[in-house]
């Protein structure tokens, strides 16, 4: 997006490249990477599930485009959905391809036998591991690398992305390697227009957190919460507060508690505010535009698709507000419902607005059908929300030592031997 806009407490690092000769920029790109590598070790951590190999077209390219970097000291895959050895060992076959002179490569069967004793052990001292998922997944990956004490930079991205590239890469990860900055965090962001439909994607950024944040804001503000209203604020100046792409320094990474769940990114974020100054938070605009696999909206069904995300997502929110000193009752949310939906009925016209002038399709209909099930949805979240007593994140690691001090080497070993 060649804009130079800043918003907010944080930075945004904004995609000049493109304006000049890309190509030229990415070997200098690669070329400072690779001289901070010399005094650091990064890390890549790639969430994958077994599905994702039978779908060479796509990640074929992303351990083609990764094999041409030189910067990485590490690479390991959170391998989830593999519940048979044989498709373990596919899985490890298939991601050695990664591997390289000065580079290790490992593969984390999160469902194999040795990780779930490892759960189990966790699990009889009391500490919630969670459900299996994304989340689940990175956080034990991230268990491994902090008892190697591998990387002082850890990234992150998925493996469905279509259009990866290695400039994506080497983006995401400059702010927080970059010795001259004082960056800890860096978020992605990127425009999501898919190219044969012509039409815009993101339905649960675009129709459900931007609004739903900006009536809170609006809320919070209103009622004088203004520790609660700065937090919101907070997550209203990323772009894509839903983006899988962060890098970050390991000290970090070690003390943050993960969600399980599809509140994974905003739990993430909230935990970086806590956390951090907004001096040493960025995002950074990775790529001209994404594409990976689409999620159906799945009106009737709560477990799957944009109807769990959204609620996952509207419960994560509605815990912190109550977490926070203020409490939430049925009138609360009924007055949210009928904010979020006037909100996000003025986004659907400015969106409706964007598309026309950009000779893009838009189903106007259907977004704000879309719009009416997203309302409906947070009603669902706080029945849900209101019946439990825990929230859906995973204590930080630097919390797990305390109460399993071996556990470290317990994942060392057990990651070894399903490498061997």
């Amino acid at each position: 997006m060649s804009e130079f806009h800043q918003e907010g407490p944080i930075t945004t690092i904004h995609g000049f490249y493109d304006l000049f000769d890309p190509e030229a920029y990415l070997a200098r790109l690669e070329r400072k990477l690779e001289k901070f590598s010399r005094h650091m070790c990064i890390s890549l951590l790639l969430p994958s599930l077994y599905e994702e190999i039978h779908v060479p077209e796509v990640l074929d390219n992303i351990i083609h485009q990764i094999n041409q970097v030189n910067y990485l000291c590490s690479v390991v895959v959170a391998l989830g959905g593999a519940k048979e050895e044989r498709e373990f060992l596919e899985a490890r076959a298939y991601f050695s391809r990664l591997k390289k002179e000065n580079r290790d490569v490992k593969v984390v069967w999160v469902d194999g036998p040795r990780i779930g004793k490892i759960f189990k052990k966790l699990q009889d001292q009391k500490i919630p591991i969670g459900v299996p998922g994304k989340g689940q997944s990175v956080w034990i990956t991230l268990g491994y690398l902090f008892a190697g004490e591998v990387g002082d930079v850890i990234a992150l991205h998925d493996c469905d992305i279509v259009a990866y590239d290695r400039l994506l890469l080497g983006r995401l990860i400059e702010p927080t390697a970059n010795p001259n900055n004082d960056f800890e965090f860096c978020k992605g962001y990127y425009a999501r227009i898919s190219p044969t439909e012509r039409e815009m994607k993101g339905r649960t950024k675009r129709l459900f957190v931007d609004p739903f944040l900006e009536a809170l804001v609006n809320i919070m503000h209103d009622r004088g919460q203004i520790k609660l209203e700065e937090f919101f604020r907070y997550h209203r100046t990323f772009r894509y507060p839903l983006a899988g792409e962060f890098s970050c320094v390991t000290r970090l990474a070690r003390a943050i508690n993960m969600a399980y769940d599809w509140g994974l990114e905003v739990s993430t974020l909230s935990e970086v505010y806590t956390r951090l100054t907004p001096k040493k938070i960025a995002q950074i605009d990775l790529c001209k535009n994404y594409e990976h696999k689409h999620q159906e909206l799945s009106e009737t069904d709560g477990s799957k698709g944009l109807h769990r995300m959204v609620v996952d997502i509207a419960k994560f929110y509605l815990n912190y507000v109550r977490s926070h000193g203020m409490a939430i009752d049925d009138a609360f949310i009924d007055m949210l419902q009928h904010t979020y939906y006037s909100t996000a009925l003025g986004f659907v016209k400015s969106y409706s607005d964007d598309a026309e002038s950009n000779d893009l399709i838009y189903d106007r209909h259907q977004e704000e059908l879309s719009v009416r099930y997203f309302r409906d949805f947070i009603a669902t979240a706080w029945d849900q929300a209101s019946q439990e007593k825990e929230g859906t994140q995973i204590p930080s690691w630097n919390r797990v030592i305390y109460s399993v001090p071996d556990i470290y080497e317990d994942l060392l070993a057990a990651v070894k031997r399903d490498n061997a």
